[in-house]
């Protein structure tokens, strides 16, 4: 079934404000319930983006894709899989959703619907984990839609999960989660001024995992063909 754009730009609205609001209410929540504990808020944190991200790409992925992040789509159209000509609408889809499930989640917990974030996220290392984190879910993306289409929900969900812990920058791998949880001065936020640096990371690692896969697997191959390769050298 093909939707049109306008039912599309819908659908990442949707997708990247349930993404924002899991991930900021429930940093708030972790951290008002963890009694100071900052592993078992980054926990809590952990589980539920992993889970909502999940349930959306189940949900949402037939429609739009289900990007819900500008580096997916800016990485789909440079491979040719997205028409350039529609890029800046799920660009604005998702960066007004974000902003919206941010202020969701405030209202939820009683917060103003934005306040600029004081969390200090800068230096080298966490602009080569946001560099990494984005690298590596691109390249499970490209790898996934591939070869394993039906597995893409899980396997982002079980990434992101992952990533939470072994990047230092926990794993924003997302332009428009970057500059929304700038306005939230939560467990999940960062300072306004560290987010130029950790987009400008994140969009490096998107296209640096889009042309590495294009090259390891140039248009044409198919899981088929690498098997057959694969027992002929057996």
């Amino acid at each position: 079934m093909n939707f049109d754009l306008r039912s599309r730009a819908v659908a990442e609205f949707l997708g990247t404000a349930f993404l924002l609001a899991a991930v900021v209410g429930s940093g708030i929540m972790g951290e008002r319930l963890s009694g100071g504990n900052v592993a078992i808020a980054l926990l809590a944190n952990t589980l539920s983006t992993g889970a909502i991200l999940m349930v959306l790409v189940l949900v949402l992925d037939p429609i739009s894709g289900a990007h819900f992040n500008p580096a997916v789509t800016l990485a789909m159209s440079v491979a040719g899989n997205l028409p350039w000509r529609e890029a800046p609408v799920y660009f604005a889809s998702q960066i007004a959703g974000a902003f919206v499930g941010v202020a969701s989640a405030h209202l939820m917990f009683s917060l103003p619907l934005f306040f600029v974030s004081t969390h200090v996220r800068h230096g080298g290392a966490q602009l080569w984990s946001e560099t990494v984190a984005t690298f590596g879910l691109l390249f499970v993306i490209w790898s996934c839609s591939r070869f394993r289409p039906s597995a893409t929900a899980y396997a982002v969900g079980a990434y992101i999960t992952a990533a939470y812990w072994f990047t230092a920058s926990t794993s924003f791998a997302n332009p428009a989660v970057t500059l929304a949880r700038s306005a939230s001065n939560t467990f999940a936020g960062i300072r306004p001024a560290d987010a130029p640096g950790f987009i400008g990371a994140q969009i490096v690692g998107a296209l640096g995992a889009t042309a590495l896969f294009r090259w390891l697997v140039p248009s044409g191959n198919d899981l088929s063909s690498s098997s057959k390769s694969s027992e002929a050298r057996t």
